[in-house]
């Protein structure tokens, strides 16, 4: 690292001055004996000088130290400068806490079998965060001092380039350098892609996706020069188009919730032939073939990754019916009897198609058809998840068919209303086009439903 470097130049300077002093001091039979560190007066009549003697051959392990107040006491030994201390004690303090970061704080990210970020992680992760962080600011004020922060020259914020959050079991552990060698590859797999994008927009083309994917299988190549399969795969994982896609698929289906055992196997049954499907480019009869039969071979994966049980789900939740029967009997707390929902559902829609497919019904019998369906199917959903049917309305009274009478010569309204037992005033609301007072043979009264006792005055 460049303070390192710097104080072992420094060191370097002051060992060869010594020597050179004590070269033309000493006879050289005395050159090669390692000496102690002396400070004190020159001899009378050597000039009054102050020298301070140091051994020649010392290496940086002598220096450092696992506990902090002595490794600054042997830098402050060597007379290493105080600023030169803060700064080393400073970075090498952030670059403790960067490892405990990464290694002891899960993150929503790590969990790359998830749809949908865990709220509970994500808590406990900032809560973990914050804790480290005070962590490292007592350590520096107990080493350091309360200002320490005012000196902190080498660790002030820099912009630098976006790159992947390194962390986990697997990638956490990762050695410094080979965390910089994945940033490095992150960049320029980012910094390909982009000017890719950018000269077929300039070109006014539509990206390829066979080129889209062959820039992906180029950083792949690059990430597994400097990964083992182990670390390789978990980045994977984290990562690439491939994950992102699956956990996309997954999403769809709404109530399919996968371990991480379970993305994982499907990650692996997958991986390699969503790769192949990318790379297939054209429609002629041979590719298609070959895209039908890697599709074929991917769904079989599939199947043997989920296991019957798991797959018969899967497969289940690809229908949005039953996705919408699902959600009716998760919300009525009885999950299980999704199926049976999903049966009448199933039901209940061939027969809407049927009803609205029926020409020999008027648009009115058809409206009272799909009607009645729909009460039908609420009622048949209600039982299938134990539910208690709201009360039915009480029976509406029968119709009396509508009634006209053709008035003759001679008929009044109050003859009209005498034959059916109704009152005049019930024949004039019943008929306000008409005035009853002048009633012509020929005009149709409506007689209503409302009856008189036989023989009773009008």
């Amino acid at each position: 690292m460049r303070w390192r470097a710097v104080a072992l130049a420094s060191l370097g300077i002051n060992v060869v001055l010594a020597l050179g002093w004590l070269g033309l001091r000493r006879p050289a039979t005395e050159s090669r004996a390692p000496a102690p560190a002396v400070t004190g007066q020159a001899a009378p009549g050597s000039g009054g000088t102050n020298i301070v003697v140091r051994r020649q051959f010392f290496s940086w392990h002598e220096l450092e130290s696992d506990d902090y107040p002595t490794y600054i006491a042997n830098l402050r030994d060597i007379a290493c400068p105080e600023q030169t201390i803060r700064d080393i004690i400073i970075a090498d303090v952030n670059a403790l806490y960067a490892r405990k970061r990464a290694q002891e704080i899960m993150t929503p990210a790590q969990q790359w079998w998830r749809t949908e970020p865990d709220t509970n992680v994500l808590q406990a992760a900032i809560q973990k965060v914050r804790e480290l962080e005070q962590q490292r600011r007592d350590l520096l004020v107990r080493l350091l001092g309360t200002n320490w922060e005012s000196g902190d020259l080498v660790n002030l914020p820099r912009p630098s380039h976006e790159g992947v959050i390194l962390d986990g079991p697997q990638l956490g552990a990762l050695a410094p350098e080979t965390k910089q060698a994945i940033q490095e590859v992150n960049a320029r797999s980012t910094d390909r892609m982009q000017a890719y994008l950018e000269a077929q927009r300039a070109a006014g083309k539509v990206p390829d996706p066979v080129e889209l994917a062959k820039l992906r299988q180029q950083t792949r190549d690059d990430l597994a020069r400097v990964l083992s399969p182990p670390q390789l795969e978990e980045f994977l994982l984290r990562y690439s188009q491939n994950a992102g896609d699956l956990r996309a698929e997954l999403g769809q289906l709404g109530f399919f919730n996968v371990t991480s055992n379970e993305f994982l196997m499907l990650f692996r049954a997958t991986d390699n032939l969503d790769q192949q499907i990318q790379l297939l480019s054209g429609n002629d009869p041979n590719t298609v073939a070959q895209r039908n039969s890697l599709d074929s071979a991917r769904e079989n994966a599939i199947k043997l990754a989920l296991g019957p049980s798991r797959y018969g789900a899967y497969r289940d939740l690809q229908d949005p019916l039953y996705r919408q029967s699902m959600a009716q009997a998760i919300q009525a707390g009885t999950p299980e009897a999704a199926a049976t929902i999903y049966q009448i559902n199933l039901a209940a829609q061939a027969e809407q198609d049927s009803i609205r497919s029926d020409t020999n019904l008027t648009a009115s019998q058809r409206s009272v058809e799909l009607k009645q369906l729909e009460l039908d199917q609420l009622q048949a959903n209600t039982l299938a998840t134990d539910q208690e049917l709201p009360p039915e309305p009480p029976p509406m009274p029968p119709a009396v068919p509508q009634r006209t009478y053709v008035i003759h010569s001679g008929d009044t309204a109050a003859v009209v209303s005498m034959i059916y037992g109704v009152p005049v005033s019930a024949l004039r609301q019943v008929n306000p086009a008409l005035n009853l007072n002048r009633l012509r043979p020929g005009d149709s009264l409506i007689i209503p439903s409302t009856q008189l006792p036989p023989g009773a005055a009008p």
